[in-house]
């Protein structure tokens, strides 16, 4: 099935979807693409928001900016998301987890890129609006849609 059907089809069945992805067996070359589109995809929901900020404060050139989010989004993230995925797992064998790092390392991989459009949206919403109410309400619904698809889909993995 196409990615962006799968990321549509998270958000109605989160649990289903990675059973599914799991169900191809461990293929680190498609979680590390899966994190990587997601990073790229968060990387480019930054631009309207350091635009933004490059207008308002020249000082610091938008060239700038954006190698700097470069860096921590495409570079630094993943490694940081393979961390907590560690994290998350070790944590789910204190709960009596049975899946496997590569289950956990899935499950928030995917999570992540399917929460990935709204982050796009939290972009625009930065880049034209800027600091405010409809931010922090798009911010709020981002961070409350990862965290339902992130921990549906751990469930399912560590079963």
């Amino acid at each position: 099935m196409p990615v962006t059907l799968d990321m549509l089809r998270s958000w109605r069945d989160p649990r289903g979807v990675i059973r599914a992805k799991l169900a191809d067996g461990p293929r680190e070359d498609r979680a590390l693409a899966t994190v990587m589109g997601a990073c790229a995809l968060i990387f480019v929901s930054q631009w309207p928001r350091l635009s933004r900020e490059a207008f308002l404060q020249p000082e610091v050139p938008l060239e700038a900016r954006m190698v700097g989010a470069l860096m921590g989004v495409v570079f630094l993230l993943p490694l940081f998301l393979y961390a907590v995925a560690a994290l998350s797992h070790l944590v789910a064998r204190l709960f009596g987890g049975k899946g496997t790092w590569f289950s956990a390392r899935l499950a928030l991989f995917w999570a992540l890129l399917s929460v990935a459009p709204l982050m796009l949206l939290n972009g625009l919403v930065a880049g034209f609006l800027g600091q405010g109410a409809a931010l922090t309400a798009v911010g709020i619904a981002v961070a409350a849609g990862f965290l339902y698809l992130w921990i549906n889909m751990l469930i399912e993995a560590e079963r």
